[in-house]
C-alpha cells in the first residue's frame, strides 16, 4: 500500500514537472500577448479537467479586470466583460491575491457576479487563480466545470504557482504589445504627414487616411465626415467600408446623433455600444454591419470644426486615452490637409479670376477702339454675348482678341 502511495505521489510530481516544463516553453517561445495567452489556456486545459478557461488581464489605469482570452475564441464577452477590483469572485481573487475554489453551485456564492454573455448559470464549479508578478496583480485565470467538481488542493496550489510563474511573462508580453501599438501609431502619424504634403487629390488623401487609420485602430469601419457649413450637415467624404447601407445613409445635422454632437461640443466622444445609445441615428445599420463601440473626434482648424473622424469596432471596446489622442492627432492632420487644399483652390481661383479680368479688359479695349464704344458699353456687349451663347465672358473675350489679331495679319 505504501509503495502504491509513493508511486502515485511520484506520478503527481512528474505531472507537475511536465506542466511546469510546458508553461516554461510557452513563456520562452512567445512575446505576442494573444498567442501566449492562447498557449497558456491550451496547456492548462490539457492538465486540468475543465470545460472552460478564461483569462482576465488587469487594466491598471481604469482599475478593471478585462476578459481578454478564452478557450472559446468566438466568445462574445471577450473585451466586453469588465470587473472592478474586488467585484465578483474574479475581482475578489485579484484583490486578495488568493485562489478561490467553488465545487458546486458557484453562482450562489455571495461574491459571484453573473454575466449573460458568459452563461455562468450553466457551470456548477468555479476556480479563480490570481496571476501575479512580484506580488502585483497582472490578471486572473478562471476555470469552470459544468458539473459539480472538486479541485484537489495540490492542483490548486500548483495552478497558483503557475499563476505567479506566468505573471512576469504576461507583463512583458503586455509591455511588448503596447510598444508595438505605439510604433504602429507613430508610423500612422508619419504616413499621414507624408500623405498630406503629397501631390494626391483631396479625395485620395482622405481615402488613404481612413484606410491607414482603420488598420492601426483595428476599426471595423472608419470614416471621415465633412461639415457643410451652409446646410449645417455632416457628409461622408471617405470610408474604407464597402457597405452601401453605411455609405448611403442620410447626412447628419450639427448636434444630431454622436458625430453631430462632437461638432457641437468640439471634443471627442466615446460610446460603448451604439446600438444601445440614446439618440444614435442608425442603430439598425450598426446591427447589420456588426459595429459596436464608437470613437468620434472633431477635425479642428484652430477653434473651428470642419468635420469628424469616426472609428467603429466590431466588439465592445473601452477606448484608452492614448487611442483617443492618436485619432485626434490624425483628425487634426487631416483638417490641415483639407484646409491647405481649400486654400490652394482659393489661390488658384483668384489667379484664374485675375487672368480672366486681364483678357476681358483687353477685349473691351478692342471693342472701344473698333466700334467707338464706351467702356461700359463694351462690357455690356461682351456680357450679352456671353449670355446668348452660354459661354464665359473669358471665352467671348478670347474670341474677340483672336478675331482682332487675324484682321491685323490680313
Amino acid at each position: 500500500m505504501r509503495n502504491a502511495e509513493m508511486k502515485q505521489k511520484r506520478g503527481e510530481k512528474e505531472e507537475e514537472l511536465r506542466i511546469l516544463h510546458e508553461v516554461a516553453k510557452d513563456i520562452s517561445d512567445n512575446l505576442d500577448l494573444a498567442v501566449l495567452l492562447q498557449r497558456i489556456i491550451e496547456t492548462i486545459m490539457n492538465f486540468v479537467t475543465v470545460d472552460s478557461c478564461l483569462v482576465y488581464l488587469y487594466d491598471r489605469p481604469n482599475d478593471e479586470l478585462i476578459l481578454t482570452a478564452s478557450n472559446d475564441r468566438h466568445l462574445k464577452g471577450l473585451g466586453a466583460v469588465r470587473l472592478k477590483m474586488g467585484e465578483g469572485v474574479t475581482g475578489w481573487a485579484a484583490k486578495e491575491k488568493k485562489p478561490v475554489a467553488l465545487s458546486r453551485e458557484s453562482y450562489k456564492d455571495r461574491r459571484f457576479k453573473t454575466f449573460p454573455l458568459l452563461e455562468e448559470d450553466q457551470y456548477e464549479a468555479f476556480l479563480s487563480i490570481p496571476i501575479l508578478s512580484k506580488n502585483e496583480i497582472i490578471g486572473v485565470m478562471n476555470l469552470r466545470n459544468r458539473k459539480e467538481h472538486t479541485y484537489p488542493e495540490p492542483q490548486v496550489n500548483l495552478l497558483f504557482t503557475i499563476g505567479r510563474y506566468l505573471g512576469s511573462s504576461i507583463q512583458n508580453a503586455m509591455t511588448y504589445d503596447e510598444v508595438v501599438k505605439k510604433a504602429k501609431q507613430l508610423d500612422l502619424l508619419s504616413q499621414v504627414s507624408r500623405t498630406i504634403v503629397s501631390d494626391y487629390y483631396l479625395k485620395e488623401i482622405l481615402q488613404l487616411i481612413v484606410t491607414m487609420t482603420a488598420k492601426v485602430m483595428d476599426s471595423k469601419i472608419c470614416s471621415i465626415m465633412l461639415l457643410d457649413e451652409k446646410r449645417e450637415e455632416l457628409v461622408i467624404a471617405a470610408t474604407q467600408s464597402l457597405s452601401l447601407d453605411y455609405t448611403n445613409k442620410p447626412n447628419l445635422k450639427v448636434g444630431q446623433s454622436v458625430s453631430g454632437k462632437v461638432v457641437f461640443e468640439k471634443k471627442p466622444i466615446t460610446v460603448p455600444d451604439v446600438t444601445k445609445e440614446p439618440g444614435f441615428m442608425y442603430p439598425e445599420i450598426a446591427k447589420k454591419e456588426g459595429i459596436v463601440s464608437l470613437l468620434s473626434v472633431p477635425m479642428m482648424i484652430k477653434d473651428r470644426v470642419i468635420g469628424v473622424i469616426n472609428s467603429y469596432t466590431k466588439s465592445t471596446h473601452n477606448f484608452r486615452k492614448e487611442e483617443i489622442d492618436i485619432l485626434q492627432a490624425v483628425a487634426n492632420q487631416a483638417a490641415v490637409a483639407i484646409e491647405n487644399t481649400n486654400l490652394s483652390q482659393e489661390i488658384l481661383t483668384a489667379k484664374e479670376a485675375l487672368e480672366s479680368r486681364k483678357i476681358i479688359e483687353r477685349a473691351k479695349g478692342i471693342l472701344m477702339q473698333e466700334l467707338g464704344l464706351t467702356e461700359d458699353e463694351a462690357y455690356r456687349k461682351i456680357h450679352k454675348k456671353s449670355m446668348d451663347m452660354r459661354k464665359t465672358m473669358k471665352e467671348i473675350a478670347d474670341a474677340i482678341i483672336l478675331t482682332s489679331d487675324l484682321k491685323k495679319r490680313t
